[in-house]
């Protein structure tokens, strides 16, 4: 009795996977409530308040200490990178995050490294506690997935459940985070899983919901973000959220591009001035600080600015400039090696291009409209949804936040837009850019990332009764090639076989791939995969 009760958790069958399930939503909720906790010390220690009243306190401190903060946030980031890279803490100089998680989901078999992913999640607190400009969301995700994916490694946990299991634990942070346990659920769905099989709506609903659960015993029921009612929209309103939309796709073109493109740009200054790139965070923050001069309201996460944009005590002028900066700020922070995500600042700069577009369409259309604050909403849906890729889960954020239909419905209008123009300019989502560049292309579905993702090493065979001659002469893969690349080298041959060496100065023979073999070794990972997307 006992070794099949063992077993069904280990195959990830049934109610033991709910058990589970409810597990992890406990871990990852906690884990969320701790992150948020931990990034509030270090701000209180640091500035004098938490998130909710930063903007506001650090305007009020002298300008030499708020130089000085984020400065000194750097030098300790710093320290943590050379740190961890010394101790395999950190191998990879940055902090962890979503793209972290769809790699792990993706390619390792819903593995990831417990010590790495706390240590990540110990950067996180101390960066955006300091000032940082980025999102905790990021960060909280991949420590919920952490957890997960100790606990299913824990009992020997067959792949297909150990990425369940993934799920489960960004769905409960998610959930956690914004206190949104449907849009958590679908977040993890949408983005983490990319399927909707029915094996997995129970579990990730159940860790959702149990996060849910855990930050509402300890926080109550409150919102994240302080949404002031609104007023009834008309039917102007629709079509103006869809201009909206097109403005949210312009702007998460740039933050994407920025954000993919600039930390290369500085890891390539850092080596032509022989300096290495974990101490990148150090000029990094010095920046941070000068910015926070003209704007202290881009420190940290900025919940307290995009709560007043949406409550509309922000003026145009002073929305653009929030809007230039904190996207300067961000990209800068995540190209200099601190650790935090972007869902929050996307969040941030749709709520200020969402209310400066409420305003100036006020002055165009009078009392016809929602207002800025209607728009406000509108824009912070569509400008993260456009920037994750998840159309669908910042539009019930949204709708769990305002308890609006007209808002979720014009929401979906704008997001809809923004998300479709933005990832056929930029051909995917930031994570799926990230996963790009990782080799791993998603975006292009079961067909391209098998071929991605399994290594020749997989597919080879004994060298059974090959000739020297032919061992020696023969045309040849690496053991780490994919599969993609060695029917790339039969094809361009145009053989049905070759020898396989392994990647070392001796280069010996270690197998043979026949091109039968690779063919059937790709169906029945393609059919494994749409087998687990499906039931």
């Amino acid at each position: 009795m006992i070794s099949r009760i063992g077993q069904a958790f280990r195959d990830g069958r049934g109610p033991a996977l709910w058990g589970l399930a409810i597990l992890v939503g406990i871990c990852a909720g906690y884990a969320t409530l701790g992150l948020r906790l931990g990034i509030g010390w270090v701000e209180q220690f640091a500035f004098g308040a938490t998130e909710e009243r930063l903007a506001s306190t650090a305007a009020d401190l002298p300008a030499w200490r708020l130089v000085l903060i984020p400065f000194m946030t750097g030098i300790i980031i710093a320290i943590m990178l050379g740190l961890g890279r010394r101790f395999g803490l950190s191998p990879d100089g940055r902090g962890l995050g979503v793209a972290d998680v769809l790699e792990a989901r993706a390619v390792k078999a819903g593995r990831i490294d417990l010590r790495s992913g706390l240590y990540s999640a110990l950067m996180s607190a101390v960066s955006l506690g300091g000032g940082a400009s980025a999102g905790r969301e990021g960060p909280a995700v991949h420590l919920g997935a952490t957890l997960a994916a100790f606990i299913g490694s824990r009992i020997g946990m067959a792949a297909r459940g150990s990425r369940i299991m993934l799920a489960c634990g960004a769905a409960a942070a998610v959930s956690a985070s914004f206190n949104a346990p449907v849009a958590g659920a679908l977040f993890a769905f949408e983005v983490i899983l990319g399927h909707y099989a029915l094996r997995s709506i129970a579990p990730v609903a159940t860790a959702s919901v149990v996060g849910a659960l855990i930050v509402r015993f300890h926080f109550g029921q409150a919102p994240v973000f302080g949404v002031p009612e609104m007023a009834a929209a008309s039917l102007w309103d629709f079509p103006a959220a869809a201009l909206l939309g097109v403005a949210a796709a312009g702007l998460a073109i740039i933050f994407n591009r920025g954000t993919l493109h600039l930390p290369a740009l500085f890891a390539g200054w850092a080596e032509r001035i022989h300096m290495p790139s974990w101490l990148l965070p150090i000029p990094g923050g010095l920046v941070i600080g000068l910015i926070a001069l003209m704007a202290p309201e881009i420190l940290g996460v900025g919940y307290e600015a995009t709560s007043n944009a949406l409550a509309t005590e922000y003026t145009f002028g002073l929305l653009a400039l929030l809007l230039i900066l904190k996207t300067l700020a961000t990209i800068i922070s995540l190209a200099c090696r601190f650790a935090g995500g972007v869902f929050s600042p996307s969040l941030y700069l749709g709520a200020m291009l969402g209310s400066a577009f409420g305003i100036a369409l006020a002055v165009l259309a009078g009392d016809q409209t929602a207002g800025p604050g209607f728009f406000a909403v509108i824009g912070m849906g569509a400008v993260a949804g456009a920037v994750l890729g998840a159309p669908l889960s910042t539009t019930l954020i949204v709708f769990e936040l305002t308890a609006s239909y007209e808002a979720s419905v014009a929401v979906l209008v704008a997001v809809s837009l923004a998300t479709v123009l933005s990832q056929s300019t930029l051909g995917g989502s930031l994570f799926q850019l990230q996963m790009r560049r990782r080799g791993y292309d998603i975006a292009g579905g079961a067909s391209r990332l098998v071929l991605q993702m399994v290594r020749v090493r997989d597919v080879m065979e004994p060298l059974g009764s090959w000739s020297e001659a032919e061992i020696q002469d023969g045309t040849c893969v690496y053991e780490d090639d994919t599969l993609g690349r060695a029917f790339a080298v039969l094809d361009a041959e145009q053989i049905d076989s070759a020898i396989v060496r392994e990647r070392s100065d001796a280069q010996a023979v270690t197998g043979i791939i026949t091109k039968a073999d690779a063919q059937a070794a790709y169906a029945r990972r393609l059919a494994e995969i749409s087998e687990e997307e499906h039931r």
